[in-house]
């Protein structure tokens, strides 16, 4: 590829180890790619820039400023299959993401945590590694034990799901007033197992949600490779943790805490006063599930909100001193933002908090019944900001064909294959004989697709993508407006050039999880 051999001419021209870039311009008058190479190690630009003629590939060398840009040839600039670079070929990366309280349906949280986590999933088994994808529930704990209190005081159906959101807001009030304690020992008899009564609560709650979950998250374009449970890994982790106490762990006022001053952190409780695993012995157990079923996995990625990211630098730390194998292994945590509506209300068909499939339904309702276009609408609005930036869901823009939404790139890819269609009925096969002299914008602009895919995943930021598939879908919907391939001068080339616009398109949209549908 041109980028890479720029980057060893570079190199080769510094020659040191020196750390620079090679990227795209933010305007394509100063070239087809620029590097900072002379102001990183502040060479003289004149000087630098003689040592980089001849490039293969490369038409022309300039200097703008302390960059060097660089003029893709014309020739190098014709539409072709790209292939896309592998730099996380050979690694196992478990990416865990969705993970929902069991008991209440998806909260728009695990909704935008499961888009982006499926996201980054895409991107990086396009980037050559072997991705597992994983769901973490929680079916036990105190939330699982309002809910179970809820269904037992308000006779509830388990069954129902409208009826286990109905039973979570009863005993989450409650807990605040005097059911306190009551749903505590609710909470200590389900871990114990205790209670036949409440233990078939529980299970019936959490078979219902498991296939409301299951459901949902098929719609949205995901299936997990794997599912672990936090009723497996609490006991696994309380065990973790007292086989470690004197030295990760310590007793304090009858709980068992990590003292993370000690690393520079926070103090975390383990083991509340009852003795019951927290969500932090909980994840820690977790860690020995994933070593058990991946014992060979080089990365490992949970994508939360950003409220939890003090949290897991604390849990990392813990984990790396219970388990000495984890050294060598990168243990990363990515945050999502909050996803709020442009009009500012939150409501909800229950409880007082938007859910995820009554945003689904209501966009779907909107967008004429076309699920797969709800989905694309929802999906971009969440991939289109950079992780841990809020989401303003507007869902009249989100569903907007005008540009900036998913259905405007879904309708930009329906519209190339069409184009095709009509191409192959009137005959006219692909081909460069009718070239023109001058490139276009589009052919500039394919040519970065494959770095555009390498760097979404090497960042874990999607957005990359997603920002790129517009200006395309953009600089594609101008073209089309101004060119005749059918009995135009250049039916060949055009033909060729629509053919790489709709592969590209639908290739970014399968690797965003966005649905691509035949016709709009």
């Amino acid at each position: 590829m041109i980028r890479e051999r720029i980057e060893e001419a570079v190199r080769k021209a510094l020659g040191s180890d020196a750390h620079f870039v090679v990227e795209r311009p933010r305007a394509m008058e100063h070239g087809d790619y620029s590097t900072n190479a002379a102001l990183v190690t502040k060479a003289d630009p004149s000087e630098l820039a003689a040592k980089l003629q001849g490039i293969e590939g490369v038409e022309r060398v300039a200097v703008v400023g302390k960059f060097i840009n660089f003029f893709v040839a014309r020739a190098a600039l014709v539409p072709s299959e790209q292939p896309l670079p592998q730099p996380h070929k050979g690694k196992t990366i478990l990416v865990e993401y969705t993970s929902p309280n069991l008991f209440k349906p998806l909260h728009i949280g695990n909704l935008v945590s499961n888009i982006l986590g499926e996201a980054v999933a895409r991107l990086l088994e396009r980037s050559g590694a072997t991705v597992v994808r994983i769901n973490y529930p929680s079916d036990i704990g105190l939330t699982v034990a309002k809910a179970v209190w809820g269904l037992q005081k308000l006779q509830l159906d388990p069954r129902d799901i409208a009826a286990l959101g109905r039973a979570y807001v009863a005993g989450t009030e409650a807990y605040e007033g005097a059911a306190k304690r009551e749903i505590e020992d609710i909470n200590k008899a389900l871990y114990e197992d205790s209670s036949p009564e409440l233990s078939a609560l529980r299970a019936t709650g959490i078979e219902t949600s498991r296939k409301h979950l299951d459901d949902l998250c098929a719609r949205l374009g995901t299936k997990f490779d794997a599912e672990f449970f936090e009723s497996q890994s609490g006991p696994i982790g309380r065990e973790l943790v007292r086989a470690q106490v004197g030295s990760v762990f310590e007793d304090s006022e009858g709980a068992v805490v990590y003292k993370g001053e000690q690393d520079g952190l926070h103090t975390r409780v383990f083991l509340n006063s009852q003795g019951l695993p927290t969500y932090e012995a909980k994840d820690l157990g977790l860690f020995k599930l994933k070593l058990d079923a991946y014992p060979n996995f080089d990365v490992t990625i949970t994508d939360t909100g950003p409220e939890q990211s003090e949290y897991f630098k604390v849990l990392y730390a813990v984990a790396q001193k219970v388990f000495p194998q984890l050294q060598g292994k990168s243990l990363l945590h990515i945050a999502h933002g909050y996803l709020k509506l442009s009009t500012g209300k939150m409501s909800s068909r229950l409880g007082n908090v938007i859910t995820g499939e009554s945003l689904l339904a209501d966009l779907t309702v909107a967008a004429r019944d076309r699920e797969d276009v709800a989905v694309g609408a929802l999906k971009y609005m969440v991939l289109k900001s950079g992780n841990g930036k809020d989401i303003v869901f507007d869902p009249e823009k989100s569903l907007s064909l005008e540009g900036d939404s998913g259905p405007y790139l879904q309708y930009a890819r329906v519209r190339a294959g069409s184009l095709l269609k009509k191409i192959a009925e009137a005959g006219i096969a692909a081909g460069t004989e009718d070239m023109p002299a001058e490139a276009q914008v589009l052919e500039r602009m394919l040519l970065h697709y494959p770095d555009t895919v390498a760097r979404a995943a090497n960042e874990l930021e999607p957005h990359y993508l997603t920002t790129f598939l517009t200006e395309l879908a953009s600089a594609f919907n101008s073209w089309y407006a101004q060119e005749r391939i059918i009995g135009g001068t250049h039916p060949r080339y055009g033909a060729l050039i629509t053919a790489a616009v709709e592969r590209t398109l639908r290739e970014g949209l399968e690797t965003l999880g966005i649905p691509v549908p035949e016709e709009m």
